[in-house]
């Protein structure tokens, strides 16, 4: 076989290998849908680490009526009661504490390995902030913001365009939710 027929032997060959894996890769992107959820059902909180100098965000998840998971006082910023810490929760609230149970979606793109959410305290203010962790030259987004600066368990309040939705695919319900937007701040 001459030296063109290979090449065009071998360039058939890979057009039909893109062929069978176009629809994968295309698979691939919507692998994962984002559906949307109660949002009464659910309450951002800047949650203490250790000593409290620092904080993280919990998301609880009110799943049944039979006994309160959280409570609120106060407002700008709102104190959380974090109920479920004193009960079995099972079966009545969820719990989201880190990233297996939430991560960053804007439209159709799942952004949880390209971006962290973290609380910080800004001195006035205690912020939920959307950091890229790879490519530092991308954006860092608000995402949530208290009103006020306070110690303890502090409720976060989205800022527009924020919200949550869960996980799905296919057709089934998943127990991961997203911290979503439909396009980035500022498109």
């Amino acid at each position: 076989m001459d030296v063109m027929a290979r090449f065009r032997t071998v360039a058939a060959a890979g057009l039909a290998l893109s062929a069978v894996l176009a629809p994968a890769t295309l698979a691939q992107g919507s692998l994962f849908k984002a559906i949307p959820v109660d949002q009464s059902k659910f309450i951002l909180v800047s949650a203490p680490i250790g000593s409290g100098e620092r904080s993280q965000l919990n998301i609880y998840e009110q799943r049944s009526s039979k006994r309160p998971c959280f409570a609120t006082s106060g407002s700008a910023p709102a104190v959380v009661d974090p109920l479920l810490s004193k009960f079995d929760f099972t079966g009545i609230c969820n719990r989201y504490i880190d990233g297996n149970g939430y991560s960053l979606r804007i439209g159709g793109d799942d952004l949880g390995t390209r971006y962290r959410l973290s609380v910080v305290n800004t001195g006035s203010d205690i912020e939920l902030l959307a950091t890229p962790t790879r490519d530092s030259s991308r954006p860092t987004f608000v995402v949530a913001r208290a009103g006020g600066s306070a110690s303890g368990f502090i409720q976060l309040t989205f800022e527009p365009g924020w919200t949550l939705k869960r996980r799905a695919y296919g057709k089934k319900s998943l127990g991961h939710l997203y911290v979503f937007r439909d396009s980035a701040p500022g498109q």
